[in-house]
C-alpha cells in the first residue's frame, strides 16, 4: 500500500470554487486561497439563518496510545462513508500545530484513503491561522511589556502577570525564562514563560467567537494581570484588543478543504485536547450545519478530555447539541490497556499486540466501557468505531461489541476506512445515520454553572476519570476563593491532565481506581470564557523526543515534500 503522502500527492482535486458551489456556498462567500482552499465569509450564516441545521455528531475515543487510535482518520472515513450511502455530509477538524508535526506525533490530516487533502498545507501553515493566533497573541504580550518600562501607569504588579508568550513547536526550553535582560532600554527583567499557540486563550477565543462583534468583545475582557490593589488588568485596559482583532480578521473564517472522496471539509481552530479546549470553531460547525445533513466533528483524544470539554464548554456557550457521538477503539490499544505489549511511538509495535488476546481485550476494554459511560453520562448515544487492522481477529471483535454494548453503546462496528475509504466505512455510516435519525438524544451538561468551582473540579474528577475525589495544591483553594469573589465563579472548567491515562498519571492504564487528583494550579480565561485546571505535572509547552519526526522531513529536487505523516 501507498503511503499516506503518496496517496494525498496523487489525488486528483477538485477546484475548490467547484465544491463551494456544489455544497451551496455563492461565489462571494468563498475566498479562495490557491486552487484547492478557501475561506468562507461568515455572511453565509446570515442568507441561511432560517435554513434548519443538520444532526451534528462528537467524534471521540478511547485512552490512546502514543501512536494514537486514528480518531481523526474515522472522522474523514465516516463522512466519506455517509456520502456513499446517499447522506449530505461535511466533516469540521481541528488544524494541527506545528509543534506535533515535526515533533513525534505526526501530521492530523488524516491518513491512507480517509484524508483531508491537500495535506501538506494542512499539516503545515494552511492559511496562517496559527501565525495570526500568534502575532495576536505576542502583541499583546509586547504592549504589556512596553507598558512596564513606559512607568506602568495602570499600577500592575509585575508578580501578579499571568500572560505568557506563545510559539507554534515544542520547545521546552521556554518553559521558564527571564526576559528583560540587557539594560534599561532592553525591558523590564521578569520572570516570564511561553506556551505552544494551541494553548494561548487568543486560540480559544478563535474557537469559542460567534462573530466578529464577540471576538472583540472576548479579547477585550481577557485578563494579562493585576493591579496593586487586586483588581484585574485586561487587553482592553493596554489598548491592545482592537488591534488584535484586525489580526485575526481572516483567522476567523473557516477553511474549506476536502476529503479524498470530495466531501467538504471545514478546518478551524487548533489541537491540544489535553492542556486546551481541543475542539474545532462554532463557526466552522454553525456553517457546516447550514450546508450538511449531518456534521461530523471531532474532539481532542479521548472522552475524558476533548469530548467532555466540547459537551461542557463548547455546547454550553454556543448552543450547539449533539445528536449521537461514535467513541473510536482499536484492538492493539485494548490489549496495552489490558496488560499486554507496550506502543512507543517510532519504533515497531510489540509483536505481542500482534496475536490474538481475546483475554487482555476484554480486560482492556473496561477503558472503551468508561468512555462509553462518559458520552453516556450528557445524554447522548453513541456508536463504537473499531478501526480495523489486519491483525484483528472475529473473536477479539466479538469481545469488544459485547462489551461496548454492555456498557451502554448502540452498536460496535468494524470500519476500514483507512484501506478502503468510504467504502470501508459504509457499515458505520449506516449505524451512524440510524443513530441520529431514531433521535433519543437528551443532552445534558455535567455540572450546573451555579456549583463552585472546586465542585466542578471534583465532578469532572470524580465521573469522568473515576477518581475518588481532589486534592487542591498550595495556593489553589485560595485562587478559586478569589475568582469566585471576582464574578468568575460561573465558569466551567477546562482541565489540563495528561491523555494517556483517565487518571492524572499516565502510567496508569485500563480503567484506574483508587487514585485522586491533584490541582496544580488554576488559570483565568476570562476572554475564552472558562477556567484552566493544571492536574499532575502537565506543561503547557511540549518537548521534543529523541528522534522527532522533523528529522525526516524534507523536500525533494523537484519540489515535492518528503517525509511527512
Amino acid at each position: 500500500m501507498l503511503t499516506s503522502l503518496q496517496i494525498a500527492q496523487a489525488a486528483k482535486l477538485r477546484p475548490i470554487h467547484a465544491l463551494a458551489e456544489e455544497i451551496g456556498l455563492l461565489p462571494d462567500e468563498l475566498e479562495p486561497y490557491g486552487h484547492h482552499m478557501g475561506k468562507v465569509r461568515l455572511s453565509v450564516l446570515s442568507r441561511l439563518a432560517d435554513r434548519p441545521d443538520g444532526k451534528l455528531v462528537l467524534v471521540t475515543a478511547i485512552t490512546p496510545t502514543p501512536l494514537g487510535e486514528g480518531k481523526t482518520t474515522s472522522s474523514i472515513g465516516l463522512v466519506q462513508g455517509l456520502k456513499k450511502i446517499g447522506v449530505r455530509a461535511a466533516v469540521t477538524l481541528r488544524q494541527p500545530s506545528l509543534g506535533p508535526v515535526f515533533g513525534i506525533k505526526g501530521g492530523g490530516a488524516g491518513g491512507g484513503y480517509s484524508q483531508v487533502v491537500p495535506m501538506e498545507p494542512f499539516n503545515l501553515h494552511l492559511t496562517g491561522d496559527a501565525h495570526a493566533v500568534s502575532a495576536a497573541h505576542n502583541l499583546a504580550s509586547a504592549f504589556l511589556d512596553n507598558h512596564l518600562h513606559h512607568g506602568n501607569r495602570l499600577g500592575i504588579d509585575p508578580f501578579s502577570i499571568g500572560w505568557p508568550r506563545v510559539v507554534d513547536m515544542n520547545d521546552r526550553t521556554l518553559r521558564h525564562a527571564v526576559i528583560g535582560l540587557g539594560g534599561k532600554e532592553d525591558g523590564t527583567p521578569r520572570e516570564a514563560e511561553w506556551i505552544i499557540t494551541a494553548a494561548s486563550e487568543v486560540m480559544a477565543i478563535l474557537a469559542l467567537a460567534s462573530d466578529f462583534k464577540d471576538l472583540r468583545a472576548r479579547l477585550a475582557r481577557a485578563q494579562v494581570a493585576r493591579r496593586r490593589d487586586k483588581s484585574p488588568v485586561t487587553l482592553e485596559d493596554l489598548k491592545v484588543a482592537g488591534a488584535m482583532t484586525v489580526l485575526l480578521r481572516d483567522a476567523i473564517m473557516p477553511n474549506l478543504l476536502q476529503t479524498l472522496e470530495g466531501v467538504p471539509a471545514f478546518v478551524h481552530a487548533g489541537p491540544f485536547g489535553n492542556i486546551a479546549q481541543g475542539t474545532n470553531s462554532v463557526l466552522a460547525d454553525r456553517i457546516a450545519l447550514k450546508l450538511a445533513d449531518v456534521v461530523c466533528t471531532e474532539a481532542g483524544f479521548g472522552a475524558d478530555l476533548g469530548a467532555e470539554k466540547f459537551f461542557n464548554i463548547k455546547c454550553r456557550q454556543s448552543g450547539l447539541r449533539p445528536s449521537g457521538a461514535v467513541v473510536v477503539a482499536t484492538l492493539r490499544a485494548l490489549k496495552m490497556h489490558g496488560g499486554i505489549g507496550k506502543i512507543v511511538a517510532g519504533k515497531p509495535l510489540d509483536e505481542a499486540l500482534l496475536a490474538e488476546n481475546v483475554e487482555a481485550v476484554r480486560k482492556g476494554a473496561a477503558n472503551l466501557a468508561k468512555h462509553v459511560e462518559n458520552v453516556r453520562q450528557h445524554g447522548i448515544p453513541c456508536v463504537v468505531a473499531i478501526n480495523s487492522f489486519p491483525t484483528d481477529t472475529p473473536a477479539e471483535v466479538a469481545a469488544v461489541r459485547d462489551v461496548a454494548i454492555a456498557s451502554g453503546a448502540r452498536d460496535a462496528v468494524v470500519s476500514r476506512h483507512f484501506a478502503d475509504g468510504g467504502d470501508g466505512a459504509a457499515d458505520l455510516a449506516r449505524a451512524v445515520r440510524d443513530m441520529v435519525k431514531d433521535g433519543g438524544a437528551s443532552f445534558r451538561f455535567l455540572y450546573r454553572d451555579d456549583a463552585s468551582l472546586a465542585e466542578k473540579i471534583e465532578t469532572i474528577a470524580t465521573k469522568i476519570y473515576g477518581a475518588d475525589g481532589i486534592d487542591l495544591g498550595s495556593g489553589v483553594a485560595g485562587r478559586l476563593g478569589e475568582l469566585e469573589k471576582g464574578g468568575q465563579g460561573h465558569l466551567p472548567i477546562c482541565m489540563a491532565k495528561t491523555h494517556l491515562s483517565l487518571s492524572h498519571d499516565a502510567s496508569l492504564k485500563g480503567r484506574p481506581t483508587g487514585f485522586r487528583v491533584p490541582i496544580r494550579e488554576v488559570r483565568l480565561s476570562a476572554g475564552a470564557g472558562f477556567i484552566t485546571a493544571v492536574a499532575g505535572e502537565m506543561r503547557l509547552m511540549p518537548g521534543l523526543s529523541s528522534k522527532p519526526s522533523g528529522e525526516g522531513i524534507d523536500i525533494d529536487e523537484s519540489g515535492q515534500v518528503v517525509g511527512l505523516f
